[in-house]
């Protein structure tokens, strides 16, 4: 099912099926700045990623002792929500453990969605609830899909990323499988500007977990036409577009934790980045998206 949110300035699309955002546009020009989901790229536009960020070491994790799998970036992004709420600018769906989640994430959990409409802005808010008796391990992100040249006739390389602080970072490289490498890789961000191309991508996702910004934006050389995403206390970020390149979209993903290590050998909760809560305890995370 698909929905629509309204103001003066923003005309949204969010459908049940894992409370995706599917359009952003300015009411003033119909500008769109979320990517569509066409197949032929890519068939997501803004995937939740939960109970995991990125992928597992073969698919699979282990909770004391029993052997679970899960298929990258977990449950959220395929699963059906529940409607909860809906007024014109605000929206919430729920998704809620069943006997099939627990076969293959073995808690009781329950995720909200929100997403509010104020100005040119969209407020995206998390709620995760620890429904079970024992401590409940999780991971969650954003992977949200922005059109990459904004503006027809522009190209990708006209693009560049904008951050809030001056950067000196390198990348977490990824391997084939895409798991995180330990070595930093050579993808640097120095500095409060990243100029954009393809090539940069030719190996996954940029990953980065010492990036100081919490206000990330893509602009061009070209026009005034902006998108920018504000995630505060967020302690991973990953950009990416498809590796074979000419995609017309880039990924802005804050992330509480990222995929599996190579040679990671744990139980799901040493997991780097996870979190947990404690039974009956929630976690609220917000994120903002801002446009032009």
């Amino acid at each position: 099912m698909l929905y629509t949110l309204e103001n003066k300035k923003l005309c949204v699309l969010v459908r049940s099926q894992g409370a995706e955002l599917r359009s952003i546009k300015e009411r003033e020009d119909e500008t769109e700045y979320l990517w569509d989901g066409n197949p032929e790229w890519w068939k997501y536009s803004s995937p939740v990623l939960f109970p995991i960020v990125g992928k597992l070491l073969d698919g699979k994790y282990t909770v004391d002792g029993q052997e679970y799998k899960l298929p990258g970036h977990g449950l959220g992004r395929i699963s059906e929500f529940e409607l909860v709420s809906r007024e014109e600018t605000r929206i919430e769906f729920a998704l809620k453990w069943t006997e099939d989640t627990l076969k293959v994430y073995p808690w009781k959990f329950q995720l909200n969605i929100a997403y509010e409409l104020d100005d040119n802005q969209i407020k995206v808010i998390w709620k995760i609830q620890n429904l079970d008796d024992k401590h409940m391990v999780y991971s969650i992100g954003s992977h949200g899909a922005f059109r990459c040249p904004i503006v027809a006739g522009e190209s990708f390389d006209d693009c560049y990323l904008e951050f809030n602080a001056s950067e000196d970072m390198k990348n977490l490289p990824i391997d084939s499988k895409g798991q995180i490498q330990h070595e930093y890789g050579d993808q640097a961000v120095k500095g409060t500007k990243l100029p954009l191309n393809y090539e940069m991508f030719k190996h996954d996702a940029l990953v980065y977990d010492a990036q100081k910004s919490d206000t990330v934006s893509i602009c061009s050389t070209k026009s005034d036409k902006k998108v920018t995403v504000q995630a505060k206390g967020f302690p991973y970020w990953g950009y990416w577009t498809p590796d074979k390149g000419g995609a017309p979209f880039l990924c802005i993903e804050p992330w509480h934790g990222h995929a599996d290590y190579v040679d990671f050998q744990g139980d799901f909760k040493d997991r780097e980045g996870s979190e947990t809560l404690a039974p009956g305890e929630e976690n609220k995370i917000s994120y903002t998206i801002t446009i032009g």
